[in-house]
């Protein structure tokens, strides 16, 4: 390998390197991993659209990851800034991450959502309230509502933005356990199990609205099941989910 080519590569996500179809197919693995249920669920999508979901929801884990994950900030904020650039790079006809391979193409402002990602690094610390972690997402949950709307042909709703906030944070939640408990959860949970606080109360926060595009209707759907039944991170029953994803489809 050249010194160029190593130099280069410092400054890139080190999972970013290889844009083959074998890494491509490892990102989303990762997602469905997390969300076993989308082998059920993604039925009831478009079938021209679920390519496009899957590597969707992929480059929103990547990003949230980027931002929430490890016990030091500073590599996430690095991924994020590599992130920035590469977004900005799609708009340009440019490309060095697998998921690009799929998404590059569409016409998503991707570069406004590369500007929300300095508002989502900040999104780390942990939030003061259940209604500051909601407020410190929305700059890039507008941004991911943009997207969902135009890359699902749906008109954007009165609810989207917060419950593209309520999905990421309960993927937070799926990801770090209790370290983004906000603190007043912390407080009300005192003894108790913080995350069973927090699980109840966003489920409690989330909103009523139906997201206009179907596909964040059903992911939403199922990330609220899984927190009515006290359980972030385990996935629902394939009937359950089934059933779920049939009523989250319907217009």
């Amino acid at each position: 390998m050249s010194e160029s080519n190593t130099t280069e590569d410092v400054d890139r996500p080190a999972d970013a390197r290889d844009d083959g179809s074998a890494a491509l197919a490892d990102f989303l693995a990762k997602w469905r991993g997390r969300w076993p249920e989308w082998n059920i669920a993604e039925a009831f999508v478009p079938a021209d659209q679920r390519d496009v979901a899957l590597a969707w929801a992929t480059l929103q884990q990547e990003l949230v990851d980027a931002a929430w994950g490890g016990s030091d900030p500073i590599p996430g904020r690095a991924k994020l800034g590599w992130w920035q650039e590469e977004l900005s790079g799609w708009a340009r006809g440019a490309r060095r991450h697998p998921l690009a391979t799929v998404l590059q193409d569409l016409p998503a402002t991707w570069q406004a959502l590369g500007q929300a990602l300095p508002a989502l690094a900040d999104t780390r610390e942990r939030p003061a309230s259940v209604a500051a972690a909601f407020d410190t997402l929305e700059p890039f949950a507008a941004a991911v509502a943009r997207i969902d709307s135009t890359l699902f042909d749906a008109p954007p709703g009165p609810g989207d933005k917060r419950a593209v906030a309520a999905n990421l944070l309960h993927w937070r939640m799926v990801q770090e356990g209790d370290g983004g408990v906000p603190l007043d959860m912390l407080a009300r949970a005192a003894d108790g199990d913080p995350v069973a606080v927090w699980t109840a109360e966003l489920g409690r926060q989330w909103p009523m609205e139906r997201p206009g595009s179907r596909v964040r209707r059903i992911w939403a759907a199922l990330a609220r099941k899984r927190l009515a039944a006290g359980a972030a991170t385990a996935p629902l029953p394939a009937v359950q989910t089934l059933w779920i994803a049939w009523r989250s489809a319907r217009d």
